[in-house]
């Protein structure tokens, strides 16, 4: 194991970029200069610990700025933002003819915290090890922003001119209050002006099964996020004298119900683009089922089964609403006063959140148990599949990904596109990095990015960005 020490060892930095070089198909489009400077900045901003909330977020944006200023950007095309209840962002415009309405590039610059006594190396240390690079943010999302930040680089000293402007975003609090990319298009709005759409580091991209590239999904779609708190009340008293009234009981015995609360399958453009596509790479009943729930109207008994398969089918297929969370009593001894559960609900895109609370409501059965919204919910409604957008996936996805499914996809969680979706303008999540869902440590212990996966994202990138401004 060896800490990438790219500013002072260089024999170091040739090892990892041979490494990288001999993983990526079509390395040869990416010079020694470029990989190298996509490495420096790769580690520069992993080592910044940028924790959500914390004043290191501010220096990671204000680092990248850094670079961007050292590579010829003007100070009216570097603007940095955010503070206080927002976190520290940067809007970073790269010029073009302006023939055509800009394009956003979206990724986050913050991360979660990590338990440094869990991971097996410094979580804020890029390190290297057999072919990976572990650190927290490696995979979510500092590798994204690092691709697109050298990307604007290697444009910058090539000269390149697009038909449209770039616009590059990196927000700084994607994973806790999204405040950063509601103020961008809020008051912020004319930091980003009027984009015809965005594209997105920090959701779709490559599926691995068995170590075999399986899907290159674009994430066009997201559910909403809404949560409710369940309450109950009780008299109270000393535990010793139980009574029949209890809140603990009574909210325990609503929950019990609210397990068999099964929503109505329902598919959109992007859900059943996923299915259609999917199906060609699967075998028998799960093939066969899959085009069963694409049809109009999708077939129960065939979602039924594919529910069965796989949690993530059973929540592309319906909305979903789990108990997440329990508070209840004040003492061992005493009765309990009160009782609380938080349940978390993600919802389609085009189903009601007030149906959904009916729902729950009706299923509790027990007009003593009061629901309430944590907070509104943020509508997110699906972005389409248009061809000016998913030609240019499609086209550089089989340049650098040759064979590979390309599917559209709707996330169970939400991004920094939710946001942007609910304000009209259309977002495509394109990660560009293969990973095994299965071996997911983004937020996790350990959490890691294959070297030659970068390198191919980093080619990738340079390459959409080109064919949607061209």
């Amino acid at each position: 194991m060896m800490k990438v020490a790219i500013r002072t060892t260089p024999w170091v930095v040739a090892a990892t970029l041979c490494v990288g070089a001999g993983t990526v198909r079509g390395q040869d489009a990416l010079s020694a200069e470029d990989s190298l400077l996509a490495a420096r900045i790769y580690e520069e901003l992993v080592d910044i610990p940028s924790v959500s909330g914390t004043p290191a977020v501010g220096h990671a944006a204000e680092t990248l700025a850094g670079r961007l200023r050292e590579a010829g950007f003007p100070e009216e095309d570097l603007r940095l933002y955010g503070g206080d209840s927002i976190g520290r962002g940067l809007v970073a415009r790269y010029r073009g003819t302006g023939a055509r309405p800009p394009v956003l590039l979206m990724a986050h610059i913050d991360v979660v915290p990590a338990d440094s006594a869990a991971w097996a190396t410094d979580p804020f240390t890029l390190v290297e090890k057999d072919g990976w690079w572990y650190a927290r943010g490696t995979s979510d999302n500092k590798a994204g922003a690092a691709i697109l930040v050298t990307n604007l680089i290697r444009w910058k000293r090539a000269g390149y001119r697009p038909d449209r402007d770039l616009v590059v975003v990196l927000t700084g609090d994607e994973e806790t209050t999204s405040a950063s990319i509601r103020w961008l298009v809020g008051p912020g709005r004319e930091l980003i002006g009027d984009p015809a759409f965005a594209l997105n580091t920090d959701a779709g991209g490559g599926v691995l099964e068995g170590g075999e590239e399986r899907l290159f999904t674009v994430q066009a779609s997201e559910k909403v996020y809404l949560t409710f708190l369940l309450e109950t009340a009780g008299p109270g008293g000393h535990s010793s004298r139980p009574l029949p009234d209890n809140a603990i009981d009574r909210l325990a015995a609503g929950l019990t119900r609210l397990v068999d609360l099964r929503f109505p399958v329902a598919l959109n453009e992007v859900t059943r683009g996923y299915f259609e596509h999917a199906a060609e790479l699967e075998r028998g009943s799960v093939a066969a089922d899959m085009r069963a729930v694409a049809a109009s109207p999708p077939d129960t008994a065939a979602a039924r089964r594919l529910s069965a398969v796989s949690p993530y089918y059973n929540a592309l297929l319906r909305t979903t609403c789990v108990a997440t969370r329990l508070q209840a009593g004040h003492a061992d001894n005493a009765l309990p006063q009160s009782a609380t559960a938080t349940v978390n609900c993600r919802i389609l895109p085009d189903e009601s959140p007030d149906d959904v609370e009916r729902a729950i409501v009706r299923t509790l059965a027990d007009e003593r148990i009061t629901v309430r919204r944590a907070r509104p919910p943020t509508a997110s409604p699906p972005s389409p599949l248009r061809p000016e957008v998913m030609g240019p996936i499609t086209e550089t996805a089989a340049k650098v990904f040759p064979g590979v499914q390309v599917v559209p996809e709707m996330s169970t969680g939400a991004t920094d596109g939710l946001y942007l979706r609910n304000a009209g303008i259309p977002v495509y999540g394109v990660a560009a990095i293969f990973e095994d869902p299965a071996d997911d440590r983004a937020h996790g212990r350990d959490e890691r990015m294959a070297i030659g996966r970068f390198y191919e994202a980093l080619r990738y990138w340079d390459l959409l960005a080109r064919a949607v401004a061209r």
